[in-house]
This record gives structure tokens, C-alpha cells and sequence, in this order.
């Protein structure tokens, strides 16, 4: 039987949790929808030897006791329509109906492959962060965190306070780009602020401006990375390597639906108005699905969401010129981290692109579309459904992420005979 919500959530980190709370508000019977088993997202992803920050700890109390909310945890979505999500929970499939929709899914780290950076021992900077929050022994290991953007800086700065010995840290974008950056940082002040107590809490770790990780090696785990800084190479000794290249929207359950991308930007985003509304009526999306902007602009974006999914339009209009000044920081990221050429040329013919399918970068030299990549290589068929891979192929110019279709994440076979998801299979193929 199916549960039917007048707002349905999808998402639990800064954006969904504002947009609960704004549409919970109004006496709307709310679900909030995520994959992991608490609330926070990755930004507020609890850390086992840390306290909840005090924006976390206050929007987690702000939900905890509505009365008219329905908390979804380790809840996979499978398939959806424009008024009901197919959904795996307790090991079973379920069906959740919707007035409207709020699409706060996030983003995923953007990886590019160089030769060993399949090795064990290499993390995504994200990945590695959340890997240690979640008690993953660091302590005594030698780390070297490189890649692109602010998160270097938080990722750094977690493993450094789980005791990991950081050797460096190291940014693909030039000297000039980072200082630009950092002159116009003065106009959103709490973002210099978390900045400087960055910079602080790594005092003594090597910062180094347009420098590239051009190589990973080892033989059963990493050993050694090699650094491209201007025209020298140098040689580290090291046990792990934390490397991501910023973040990527996660548009798929939006592209599924039908809502329409806005492609004008460095990665495809949901394109929406100014009260957070999708090219859908009763569809919405915040923060970072909607463009990489931070948590302010996710928590701003998701109560605009909310507010006018309960039809409080009023309030959602109020909060507008908040919305424009933190995105005029998302674009101010874009500008000046985006990625040097040299990082789109470090793949060698035996680089392995495809993971989950171990597909080499010279096997998808001949292929002009993913479609046909796929077929005859079986690259994007892994685990991770071309999540890696496809976006790390349209990043390098080969051509774009394939087209999708259900299950939008794997799923059980039981889920995938269920009637519910036959439904809503034919109706995503019309």
C-alpha cells in the first residue's frame, strides 16, 4: 500500500532539512527520504570523536519532534514519476505518493583517473573524510591531500584531527586564481571566517598552489605519488592519497523525472525560479543539486523549497535577496577553481577509467557516444551506474553521460518484480 505525502523530501543534509522544516511549518504532512541511516547529509555528517556543530545540532532538533513528519532513513529511491517514488526500505519495496516534491540530493565528488589511481591507499578527498568520521583508522599515516577546492581544506583539516600525519596539501589551480579568490572573500564574511580557522587548525602543513598529482604507484597499496608543480616533477613517499577535483549536482532522480537541466555551467545542474521551482509544477530543488554553492546556500534554498511547496509564497519570496548573495559565491568557485588543462591529459592508454568494469581509457578511444561505449566495453555498468566514470568522461571532453532509465540505483530483484516498479517502469519508457 502506498503512503501518500503532501511534501515529500529527498535528502537530508542543510537543504532537505530546512525545506522539512519550512513545509512542516504550515501543518503539511511531510516524509524526509535519504539513503544513510542519520540526518546531515555529508556536510553534517556525524564525526565519532567530534561534537555536532551548533548549525547542525539546531536544525536536527528543529525536526526531530514534528508531529507530522515521516523520517525515511536508509530509504534507496529505485524509480520514480512525477507523483510517486518506488523506494527500497526495511528490504522491501515501498511506494511513496506526493503533492509535491523537493529534490534535495546533493552532490558527489568529481574523480578523474591518472595512472594508479586505482591503487589501494587512494581516496576521493570526500570519501576520505567521511571514511575517517566514521572511525576509520588514520592515526600515523602519512597523507597527501591534492585536487581542487575548499574541500581540500576541510578534508585536511579532519584527518589532521584524527591524527593522521599530513604531508600537504596541493591545488590544481594557479597562484593567481587562489588570490583573486581570496580578495573577494571579504563580501561573505562567515565563509572568511571558516577559511582563516581552516588555515589555523592546519598550521605547519605545506599549502601549495597549481600543483597536479600526475601519478599514484605502488604495488598491492600506495607508496608514492608523483607532483606536477609548474614544470618540475617531485617524488612523495606516502601511505594515503586524498584527491577529488570539487563536486558534481547529483541530477539523476531530477533527469529521470523530467525536469529540465540548466547545461551553462562547468557540470549540468536542475534549473529553477526563483521560489526554487523545477520545470515540473509540483516539482522543487535546492542547494547543490541546483548548482555548487555550500551549505549556506543549500539552507537558504531548501526553506525557500519549503516554503513554497506548502504554498506559503510570501515567505519563500522574502528570503530571495539572501538566495542571490549566496549564490554570487557559487559562482565566484566556479570561476576561480575551475580545473587547469593538465588535469584532463594525465590519463595514459592503460589508465583504467571504468572501476567497476576495469575499462581502460584506450578501449573507449574509438566511441563517440556512451551508448555505444557501453555496449561493446560495458563501461557506466558497474555498481556505481557511470556515476564515476560517465561524469569523469564528459569532464574530459569524450562525450556526455549516457541517458537514463530505473532502477536509478541497484536494487533487489524482489523490489525489481514488484508491481509498483513495472508501473512505473512504462510509464518512464512513454
Amino acid at each position: 500500500m502506498a503512503e501518500r505525502y503532501d511534501v515529500l523530501v529527498v535528502g537530508a543534509g542543510p537543504a532537505g532539512l530546512a525545506a522539512t522544516q519550512a513545509a512542516a511549518g504550515y501543518g503539511a504532512r511531510v516524509g524526509l527520504v535519504d539513503a544513510q541511516s542519520t540526518q546531515g547529509g555529508q556536510v553534517w555528517r556525524r564525526d565519532v570523536r567530534g561534537a555536532v556543530p551548533p548549525d547542525a545540532a539546531a536544525a536536527f532538533r528543529a525536526v526531530a519532534n514534528l508531529p507530522n513528519l515521516d523520517w525515511l532513513a536508509q530509504t534507496q529511491i529505485v524509480a520514480a514519476t512525477q507523483n510517486e517514488l518506488l523506494v527500497e526500505h526495511d528490504a522491501r519495496a515501498r511506494s511513496l505518493r506526493y503533492d509535491k516534491l523537493v529534490l534535495a540530493c546533493g552532490a558527489r565528488e568529481l574523480l578523474l583517473p591518472f595512472p594508479g589511481w586505482t591503487l589501494p591507499g587512494v581516496f576521493g578527498a570526500g570519501g576520505a573524510q567521511a571514511l575517517v568520521k566514521q572511525g576509520w583508522p588514520i592515526a600515523g599515516k602519512r597523507v597527501v591531500v591534492a585536487g581542487s577546492g575548499p574541500l581540500l581544506l576541510a578534508a585536511a583539516a579532519t584527518l589532521k584531527k584524527h591524527g593522521a600525519n599530513v604531508l600537504g596539501i596541493y591545488e590544481q589551480a594557479a597562484p593567481a586564481q587562489l588570490a583573486a579568490f581570496a580578495s573577494r572573500l571579504w563580501r561573505w564574511p562567515a565563509k572568511a571566517a571558516q577559511a582563516v580557522a581552516l588555515r589555523a587548525a592546519l598550521a605547519g602543513v605545506t599549502y601549495r598552489a597549481g600543483a597536479v598529482v600526475a601519478a599514484a604507484h605502488g604495488d598491492a597499496q600506495l607508496r608514492a605519488i608523483e607532483l606536477r608543480i609548474g614544470k618540475q616533477m617531485r617524488q612523495i613517499d606516502c601511505d594515503h592519497l586524498a584527491v577529488g577535483y570539487g563536486l558534481v549536482p547529483n541530477v539523476e532522480l531530477a533527469e529521470l523525472l523530467g525536469c529540465a537541466l540548466d547545461a551553462s555551467g562547468r557540470h549540468p545542474r536542475v534549473a529553477v525560479d526563483a521560489d526554487q521551482r523545477t520545470s515540473l509544477a509540483n516539482v522543487y530543488a535546492a542547494g547543490e543539486i541546483c548548482g555548487i554553492g555550500g551549505r549556506d546556500a543549500a539552507r537558504i534554498e531548501g526553506a525557500i523549497a519549503g516554503h513554497a511547496a506548502a504554498g506559503a509564497m510570501q515567505a519563500a519570496q522574502a528570503m530571495q535577496s539572501a538566495r542571490r548573495r549566496a549564490r554570487r559565491f557559487s559562482a565566484l568557485l566556479e570561476m576561480h577553481f575551475a580545473l587547469d588543462p593538465r588535469v584532463r591529459e594525465l590519463a595514459t592508454d592503460d589508465t583504467v577509467v571504468c572501476r567497476c568494469e576495469n575499462v581502460a581509457w584506450s578501449a573507449l578511444r574509438d566511441f563517440d557516444d556512451a551508448r555505444a561505449a557501453k555496449l561493446q566495453t560495458r563501461c557506466g555498468m558497474g555498481a556505481c551506474q557511470g556515476r564515476i566514470c560517465g561524469t569523469a568522461l564528459a569532464e574530459l571532453g569524450r562525450y556526455a553521460r549516457g541517458g537514463l532509465r530505473p532502477p536509478i540505483f541497484p536494487a533487489r530483484l524482489a523490489t525489481l518484480a514488484d508491481s509498483d516498479f513495472a508501473s512505473i517502469e512504462n510509464q518512464t519508457a512513454q
